[in-house]
């Protein structure tokens, strides 16, 4: 027995490549991934009001993100572009932090992880940028995924 790694993303060759799904059986997939920008309370009260000078954060944030999960297959090399079935994310607002999540939902040969993680991603990101004029001190975190389904793999469930 040998003690080499073999990688899922690198050839005998030592080359990047993605991987073969071919094979693999169409199944119904799903993932649900979360995150959190921590805000100041003023800026919070802002959203609450839609009275940011960029506009509608919560709402462009939203579809921000779900555009992004869209287009994950261009943004993360060797990511394999999926044609999703559903994709939403939504944006909880508490009194000094946003909690944003999405679902992605696919029937594929790969997973929709890295799709609601792009989605959570760039929904926090657009909340940066939407609300970086008022507020600088943001902080983005705790982006993890909290589920998934479908696949050899199985089930998935994020434990606290």
């Amino acid at each position: 027995m040998s003690d080499e790694k073999t990688f899922s993303h690198i050839n005998a060759s030592g080359q990047a490549t993605m991987v073969d799904v071919g094979a693999k059986a169409v199944t119904a997939r799903e993932a649900v991934a979360c995150g959190r920008i921590s805000m100041q309370a003023e800026t919070i009260a802002l959203l609450h009001r839609n009275a940011l000078p960029k506009g509608n954060a919560l709402e462009i944030s939203r579809y921000a993100g779900i555009m992004a999960a869209k287009r994950t297959g261009e943004l993360i090399p060797l990511c394999h572009p999926l044609g999703l079935d559903f994709v939403d994310v939504q944006i909880t607002v508490a009194s000094a932090h946003l909690e944003i999540e999405a679902t992605a939902r696919c029937h594929g040969k790969t997973g929709v992880e890295m799709e609601a993680l792009t989605a959570v991603s760039v929904a926090a990101l657009t909340l940066y940028d939407m609300c970086k004029a008022v507020d600088k001190t943001m902080v983005i975190g705790e982006i993890r995924l909290m589920k998934k389904t479908g696949g050899k793999s199985g089930e998935f469930v994020f434990v606290e």
